[in-house]
């Protein structure tokens, strides 16, 4: 038991440890209105033809004329085989995009949206109430603004113990 009470004495006499404790803190608010933008993509020309007891001269695509005109169709000459007899024939021309005259973007602005195949557009967002602060204190405050807006607020604390 004396061991025991000496040992336990001895524990208490150990000097404290030293250990540094940092503490950080940040607070920030990242507020975003998307911009309007559009995505268009030129389609190109097609032709195909098929049939059956139809004898051809086939048609096809004629080269443009210029960089940015489009293909044309050159008509084929079809006539029947057999008289009389039953035939299936098809043809189909899809005419591509011409490139318009007017798409030279001029100091990031396109003077309007080219009339392609396929054309995405997305309005830009508006603002309106959009607003976000950060007191003395760091606290942080966020306020909703309109369609195609975000507003995002972080609070990190970091604790180190050395």
């Amino acid at each position: 038991m004396k061991k025991a009470i000496i040992a336990f004495g001895m524990i208490l006499m150990a000097a404290p440890a030293n250990a540094d404790i940092i503490s950080k803190h940040s607070t920030s608010i990242q507020l975003t209105v998307d911009a309007a933008a559009s995505q268009a993509t030129r389609l190109g020309s097609s032709y195909s033809v098929s049939g059956s007891n139809v004898s051809a001269t086939l048609g096809g695509l004629t080269a443009p004329a210029s960089a940015t005109a489009a293909a044309t169709m050159n008509s084929g000459t079809y006539t029947q085989t057999t008289a009389g007899s039953a035939f299936s024939f098809t043809e189909t021309f899809n005419q591509g995009d011409a490139i318009p005259s007017n798409t030279t973007i001029t100091s990031g602005v396109a003077p309007s949206l080219p009339a392609f195949g396929s054309v995405t557009t997305t309005a830009g967002g508006v603002a309106g109430s959009l607003a976000g602060s950060i007191d003395s204190a760091g606290a942080l405050s966020v306020t909703a603004g309109g369609a195609g807006t975000s507003a995002t607020g972080q609070f990190v604390a970091e604790i180190t113990v050395k």
